[in-house]
């Protein structure tokens, strides 16, 4: 079961940095080279400079962008820039932002939580893995020696118990508070009571947790753990045991699972009629309308059918939408597609877009990595530009296909979920030494 554990955070000290917002960043593999030179010019001590330093000219094994975060990480210590907590907390953690006119807050908790390899206990992943990724926070891991940012995770509580009782714990009081570029508004205040830090770790210890983001990173802090391990005796309090986790329940009222659409190119010219052939019996098709700007009008309905076989495909040869609808014959195809599947994967509307209408029914040779977007407003200024010959608009996985998929010991395609706002690093900083 998760053991969820207080700590002694390494935080900012506002004293030195002034403002909240000036130093965090959102997480490195969202951060692209124009949003990384703006943060790094915001302030000195912006964590960007540890989670995502940049090469430099000239760099070898021994100066490179790990041992430079490294040296930033002890040198803002040494400064004061960057203090440890006197007393060991949990961190409550909200996130308010507006999504299409509405105002909601992600609330949630961070803390340290006991690692446990993938198939060993229950925590569960819903998404593979990659090596690069994997060896990049390997490395800056053993440079810095400390968690730089949270992995999140998801845990089952209807009634948001949890929460409440986290809530409870700091009503009245005031937040530290930061604004990111995108304008959320993430607050946070320390948890010392120790009455409250045990009825929370009680209440988590018998549920699952499910890695929403930060596989790469939970999976880094296991080999992390595994190498020290290796090189003699770790006690089982060691630091290294644990992984910095932001941790929400599965029905809280603010968490958001966006779509995430797909462009293509490389497609050979395929307008809407040949489309609908190609699908076959697979689909029931129709064609819903001209021009990339109907993707509004095409989303909304697919929104309102919340069907997971309920696809959109945009085609450049005739600037048509076709709504495509997932048949009987659909799925006896998919089942053939992917046997090695549950029913519950093969329904997902991402797995019945790439397994199915790419791989099996387009090209089954394999197309380059399709671009990725989340609003509509993108898809149509993506279309709007011709560079794309195909779009998709496909429904997300929800948190019931990552709780049911996950424990049958699946994992997701790539891309099923995105999870909207991202979490702010640089809040807290789990010292692993």
């Amino acid at each position: 079961m998760p053991e969820i554990q207080a700590f002694r955070a390494i935080r900012y000290n506002l004293g030195h940095v002034g403002s909240l917002s000036d130093v965090t960043a959102p997480p490195y593999d969202v951060i692209d080279p124009t949003l990384q030179e703006a943060l790094y010019k915001r302030h000195p001590a912006n964590v960007v400079r540890l989670i995502l330093n940049r090469d430099e000219p000239g760099d070898d094994e021994h100066n490179n962008r790990y041992t430079r975060a490294a040296r930033f990480f002890r040198n803002w210590q040494k400064e004061g820039l960057l203090a440890t907590d006197p007393v060991a907390a949990i961190y409550v953690y909200h996130q308010h932002f507006t999504w299409e006119g509405r105002e909601l807050v992600r609330r949630g908790v961070m803390a340290r939580c006991r690692l446990e390899r993938f198939g060993e206990g229950t925590i569960y992943p819903h998404e593979e893995t990659m090596a690069s990724p994997k060896q990049d926070r390997l490395l800056l891991t053993r440079a810095c020696k400390a968690n730089l940012s949270q992995v999140f995770g998801l845990y089952p509580d209807a009634d948001c118990e949890i929460q409440r009782r986290l809530d409870a714990a700091v009503a009245g009081r005031p937040p530290v508070e930061a604004v990111d570029h995108l304008g959320v508004v993430h607050r946070m205040w320390p948890v010392t009571d120790v009455e409250a830090i045990t009825a929370v770790a009680a209440r988590l210890g018998p549920l699952p947790l499910f890695i929403a983001d930060g596989h790469h990173r939970y999976e880094t802090a296991c080999t992390y753990r595994d190498e020290l391990a290796a090189a003699g005796p770790l006690p089982p309090a060691h630091p290294a045991n644990y992984v910095l986790m932001m941790l929400v329940s599965m029905h809280d009222s603010g968490l958001l699972v966006l779509p995430t659409h797909r462009l293509f190119s490389g497609l050979p010219p395929l307008d809407s009629r040949e489309l609908a052939a190609r699908l076959g019996d697979a689909f029931a098709t129709r064609i819903a309308g001209e021009g990339a700007d109907l993707a509004h009008t095409v989303w909304e309905e697919i929104e309102l059918e919340a069907s997971q076989g309920t696809l959109a495909f945009f085609t450049l040869a005739d600037e048509r939408w076709l709504v495509a609808r997932l048949t009987e014959a659909g799925r006896a195809r998919m089942a053939a597609a992917a046997p090695d599947h549950s029913p519950a994967w093969r329904d997902l509307g991402v797995a019945l877009l790439h397994r199915l209408v790419i791989d099996t029914l387009l090209a089954p040779n394999g197309l380059p990595t399709p671009k990725y977007v989340h609003r509509v407003e993108e898809v149509v200024e993506s279309l709007e530009t011709g560079d794309y010959h195909l779009a998709c608009l496909v429904m997300p996985a929800t948190v019931d296909h990552i709780r049911t998929i996950s424990q049958g010991g699946e994992r997701l395609p790539a891309k099923s979920t995105y999870f909207f706002p991202k979490l702010l690093s640089g809040l807290v900083f789990n010292p692993l030494v």
